[in-house]
């Protein structure tokens, strides 16, 4: 699902450029209204692909949390049932919220709201994943102290709390700047230098279109099975 939202998010994104493209050039001739409204449409989808990529993040944080600390009990709590009742309802609030958030983007309530989810997501995240770090560093202490383990196993061990690093930073460094246009609409939206930072503001719609594709090469090249599958096809076509 995080997957779909993030397709959404790039493939919105580039609707709505190449729309004001066309337009802007003069290719593309419509009505005001209809423009408006297919403005609006597009909008919506955004909105609701970005809320919906941002709740899955904090659905897979919170399933990564169960399962190690509830690993015993996970099967009994994360139902398919519930599994699927969480995907509907993420689905349903973010097409919801965001067609509300489209139809009053005018009113500062709205970006506040929009800021705030962003922030609490990224808070919990943090929580989460800081918190299995440091159950994961201490299981990792516990046993190598025990069986006398060596460095090179103990570096490898972490290796999953460092892609989980890297892709955190990834998220905050693709998505910091389009939440940081928002809160300069509502705390200074005519000073000079906020003026100046919203006219990149196609430049932060690019950086979420890379964070979909920057995050699955992540967890791809992490991987040592797909990184060893590559050598080998390199070496046989060499």
């Amino acid at each position: 699902c995080r997957a779909v939202s993030d397709m959404l998010v790039s493939i919105s994104n580039l609707a709505e450029m190449l729309f004001m493209l066309l337009l802007e050039h003069g290719v593309l001739v419509m009505r005001p209204s209809i423009v408006r409204h297919m403005d609006s449409v597009i909008d919506t989808l955004i909105c609701s692909s970005v809320v919906s990529s941002l709740s899955f993040l904090g659905v897979i944080a919170v399933d990564r949390y169960i399962t190690i600390f509830y690993a015993l009990r996970y099967h009994s709590i994360m139902t398919l049932q519930r599994a699927v009742v969480t995907m509907a309802s993420v689905w349903l609030a973010s097409t919801v919220s965001s067609t509300i958030l489209v139809a009053y983007y005018r009113s500062n309530t709205v970006l506040l709201c929009l800021i705030s989810f962003f922030l609490f997501m990224l808070v919990l995240m943090l929580v989460l994943y800081i918190h299995m770090f440091a159950l994961a560093r201490h299981h990792l202490h516990s046993i190598s102290s025990q069986q006398k383990l060596p460095a090179a196993h103990r570096g490898g061990s972490l290796k999953g709390a460092v892609t989980l690093t890297i892709l955190l930073g990834v998220f905050f460094i693709c998505w910091g700047p389009f939440f940081f246009h928002l809160i300069l609409i509502v705390t200074c939206p005519t000073n000079p230098f906020c003026t100046c930072f919203f006219s990149y503001f196609n430049l932060f719609l690019i950086l979420i279109i890379c964070n979909s594709v920057i995050d699955p090469l992540i967890y791809a090249f992490r991987s040592q099975e797909l990184r060893r599958t590559l050598r080998e096809v390199v070496m046989c076509s060499c």
